[in-house]
């Protein structure tokens, strides 16, 4: 089922258990996604494919995430935690992350593919990584654990 559908499945699966909190998550996630849809019209695309809405997902987790910082150096518990509560929504709808051994036989195979020896030719690599595995990808660890196989 397309991430489009599935969002607007739980956001009525939501509603109808009447629980407030990942309601208000599910339509700040809709809203964005409209206004990327918007923003696309001009290119002549009337909704962004669901890599696109995968980035979206991920940008917003690491706002959160960046927001959370601030809030605990600002001892604001209260806050951080409501914004935690909105990262486990959101990462329901992102597929599955390559990490750890997997990530580490895809960037083997990277690089045997590539031929790159050194980190200068590290933007190959991650490109051969986009690639093959685009969606199921993140990018701030798979960059630094690219980085670290090179060098």
């Amino acid at each position: 089922m397309p991430l489009r559908e599935d969002l607007t499945a739980a956001v009525k699966a939501s509603m109808l258990a009447r629980n407030a909190e990942r309601t208000s998550t599910l339509r700040m996630i809709q809203a964005k996604l409209k206004d990327a849809d918007i923003a696309a019209r001009p290119k002549g695309i009337t909704a962004i494919p669901d890599d696109e809405i995968s980035a979206l997902l991920r940008g917003m987790i690491k706002s959160r995430r960046d927001a959370v910082v601030l809030y605990r150096q600002g001892k604001r518990e209260e806050l951080a935690a409501k914004e935690e509560a909105e990262i486990t929504v959101i990462e329901e709808f992102l597929p599955k992350t390559l990490a750890g051994e997997a990530l580490e036989a895809a960037i083997k195979q990277a690089i045997a593919e590539t031929g790159a020896g050194s980190p200068k030719e590290m933007g190959k690599v991650i490109g051969a990584l986009k690639a093959k595995h685009g969606a199921a990808l993140d990018m701030s660890v798979a960059s630094a654990a690219v980085k670290a196989a090179l060098g």
